[in-house]
Formats: C-alpha cells, structure tokens, sequence
C-alpha cells in the first residue's frame, strides 16, 4: 500500500525533554528506502524544518507554524498572515492580558522556556506567521479568544505556548493542500500529541495519538484514531511501524 505521512514534532518525533528523535530514525530509514513521503507538520519555523531535513536527509514538503504556510511544492503556499499583523494586533492588548510573546523574550528566555540551545531559541523567535506567548492568568484566556476572533486571529494550544495565528489556518487545511498535490491514491497517516493537532488528525485516514507525558493524552476520540504506546520518538516509531510494516 502507499502512505503518505503528516507528523508533528515537538512531543511526537522529537522527545518533549531531549528533542531526540534517535528511537524513531531506522523506522525514518526504512520509511526513505520506500519512498514514503514524511511531512512535517508543525508550529516550528522555516528555518528550524530546513535544519531538522537535513539532519534526516530528508528533502520532503514541509507545514510551519501551524498550517500557516506549505514550503516544497513549487511556490510557498500561504495560508496565513504575516507577523506583521499578527504583532499589531497584540500589541494594545498585551499588558491588559498580561502576556508575553516570543517577540518580547530574549533568546535566553526562551532557551530557559523550551530547553533549546542558544542556536534554536534564535531559529524559533524568528517567526514569520505566528505568535507563540504565555499568558499570566489563565482565566483570561477566553476573554482575549474571543478578542482575537473578532479580528480576524485564533489561539491554538501547544505543548509549551499558546499561538496566536490567522483564523483562516490551520495543520488540517495545509495537510489538504498537500494531499491534493502529492497525495492522491495515497493511504494518509497523521502522528500529533496535541490540542494543535487535533485539526490535521480529523482529515486523514489513519489519526495516531501520541501521549503528551506517560500514560497521559489529550482529550480526543477520532474514528480510526490509534493511540501510541509510548511519549516521542520511540511512541512514534511503535504505532507508526505497526501499520506500515
């Protein structure tokens, strides 16, 4: 049969601690030797993609910044905002909502946040089509949802942040386009652990959970939906493996 693969990574190919994906990289290789296409599918950057394919030696298409844009089928398909826009948007509302954006911390903040090393905290802060931020008071995160609607943005949770992307985007509308380009006749497969990833698990035809901590997984019940054994990579390499042989 032939897959095609759409994946997470923060918590699901790479470690939620380490960020290793060294557990899932002889399925990485058996998945290349077949010829089956490995989709990142991502709230990472441009940049952080291109580093993380060619320690793979991947040369894939590729989603960032939760479905905001498709890199590697021609010209970026883009199906977000710019930043730009994004940031003139929160700026009046930040310190009513006691919120801090990537655009607000230091690379040594966020090295503190995620557990990056100084190179990756400088490729994450460099967005092009989104927002990550932390917010103080969790109770007012519903207040400023329903903000953000108003004009035009939506709040996706992830692992460690919340993003503030455009309302028109989002990982399943991106895995679409690519199914329509490179994806026809194709069994699809999708590996997420959050609530980010949820949209992308909706639209294909096998949706694999993976545990964002031991035993512990998100809120979701899928038709179809496989749930990993184990967190990260080696949780990704056991479901994943077990359906494609």
């Amino acid at each position: 049969m032939n897959f095609i693969i759409f994946t997470d990574l923060d918590g699901t190919l790479l470690n939620h601690d380490d960020y290793s994906f060294s557990d899932a990289l002889p399925l990485i290789e058996k998945i290349k030797a077949r010829n089956i296409p490995l989709i990142f599918t991502t709230s990472k950057t441009k940049k952080e993609c291109e580093i993380l394919q060619n320690k793979m030696d991947i040369d894939m298409p590729f989603i960032v910044e939760n479905g905001a844009a498709v890199y590697g089928m021609g010209d970026v398909d883009i199906l977000g905002v710019r930043v730009g826009l994004i940031r003139e948007f929160l700026e009046p509302h930040k310190d009513r909502y006691h919120i801090r954006a990537f655009y607000d911390m230091s690379v040594e903040e966020i090295m503190k946040q995620t557990g990056f090393d100084k190179e990756n905290a400088t490729l994450a802060k460099d967005r092009e089509f989104s927002q990550p931020f932390l917010i103080e008071d969790e109770s007012e995160l519903e207040e400023f949802r329903l903000l953000a609607k108003k004009s035009g943005f939506k709040i996706l949770k992830g692992g460690r942040f919340y993003h503030l992307v455009s309302q028109d985007q989002d990982k399943g509308r991106a895995v679409l386009r690519v199914l329509n380009k490179i994806g026809k006749g194709k069994k699809s497969i999708a590996l997420g652990d959050n609530y980010n990833d949820l949209d992308m698990l909706k639209v294909v035809d096998i949706p694999i959970l993976v545990p964002y901590k031991k035993d512990s997984f998100i809120d979701a019940k899928l038709p179809n939906m496989i749930k990993a054994p184990y967190t990260g990579a080696k949780g990704w390499a056991k479901a994943l493996g077990e359906i494609i042989g």
